[in-house]
């Protein structure tokens, strides 16, 4: 019993501290909005992404979170074009742990994507948006609902919360240079392929406290760096797609780095379009302190599905047994063509 009141008392600790952080994925090359705002319109020319990811259930109740994003290559047509506008959508809902802490975003995204040259662009996006953060009723037993002579749950528990949600307005800007060789014959596999960029989100930091609305809590600024590509190995169905991934917010750091290996089983037909391209990827990547990351990716024609599973390695893994989180996405996507 008194192993499991640690357990608990822990993780109400490390819940009253993530409400002040953002959700984070494994994943998170493909939630692009919530890498970098410029992502939309970057890579495809359309593209929808769901995703789902619960962790912590071996601690306490999970922490579920869901999200979608949606982007478009706008004026892509257009004759003697010097870049193409971007449009986007995110939108996320998360349910964090026993105090039923629920989180709200939409965003919206404008950017564009300057063409350097035929293989190469620059982008620049902003987004603005809004959230809403709600939190449930807290099972528990306060020193003011002692009556005296017994615990009466009727009685108030006289906890200091102003409201039980609040809303706010956000926004955030991100850079993004794209790179993307893909000339030569299917069967080369010359393909190169590298984005690099920057994001900065909560640049206004809204209020963010559920106590008082003085605006002297407010969320801090979170900024996002990152570089990943893809590498053909010449003459063979083998390539390589590492990533590196580096956020930062307030006191919190995540380092995320590794890389998949992707074997093409049918690259494709290029003229009469009957044979659709089927690869598959095997990932290993690190959250550097936090965790060993497990990912496995399927690409069939403009379908992707992709599953992930975090084996924790934190001092928590003592308690977690190991265990920390599941994730899940599917994507339909139109490349680009340059």
């Amino acid at each position: 019993m008194k192993f499991k009141y640690i357990c608990l008392v822990f993780v109400c600790l490390f819940v009253k501290n993530l409400y002040a952080q953002d959700i984070h994925f494994s994943q998170i090359e493909f939630t692009p909005l919530a890498l970098n705002p410029a992502f939309a319109g970057a890579t495809n020319t359309m593209q929808g992404i769901v995703s789902y990811r619960s962790q912590w259930n071996s601690v306490a109740k999970p922490f579920q979170t869901s999200s979608a994003n949606f982007d478009v290559l706008l004026n892509r047509e257009a004759k003697k074009r010097k870049g193409n506008f971007g449009l986007g959508i995110f939108f996320f809902n998360d349910q964090a742990g026993e105090p039923k802490i629920t989180t709200n975003i939409v965003n919206l995204h404008l950017t564009y994507h300057l063409i350097i040259q035929k293989k190469s662009t620059f982008g620049l996006g902003i987004y603005t948006g809004y959230g809403q953060k709600a939190i449930g009723a807290i099972d528990g037993r306060w020193a003011s609902q002692y009556d005296g002579s017994s615990f009466n749950a009727a009685l108030p528990n006289g906890e200091p919360l102003n409201s039980p949600n609040y809303s706010y307005l956000d926004a955030g800007a991100g850079l993004l240079y794209t790179y993307s060789n893909t000339n030569g014959y299917m069967t080369q596999n010359k393909n190169r392929k590298l984005n690099v960029g920057f994001g900065v989100y909560h640049l206004n930091r809204p209020n963010n406290s559920f106590v008082s609305d003085n605006g002297l809590e407010r969320l801090n600024m979170r900024f996002s760096t990152y570089i990943n590509g893809e590498i053909g190995i010449e003459n063979t169905n083998v390539c390589f797609l590492p990533g590196i991934y580096y956020q930062n917010q307030g006191n919190a750091n995540e380092l995320l780095l590794g890389t998949y290996y992707k074997y093409i089983f049918n690259s494709g037909a290029i003229y009469t379009g009957n044979r659709k391209p089927l690869s598959m990827s095997i990932g290993l990547f690190a959250r550097v302190k936090d965790a060993v990351v497990g990912k496995i990716l399927l690409d069939w024609d403009r379908y992707s599905m992709g599953m992930s599973y975090d084996i924790n390695t934190s001092g928590l893994s003592s308690i977690s047994a190991y265990r920390g989180g599941f994730e899940i996405f599917l994507r339909y996507s139109v490349l680009q063509k340059r």
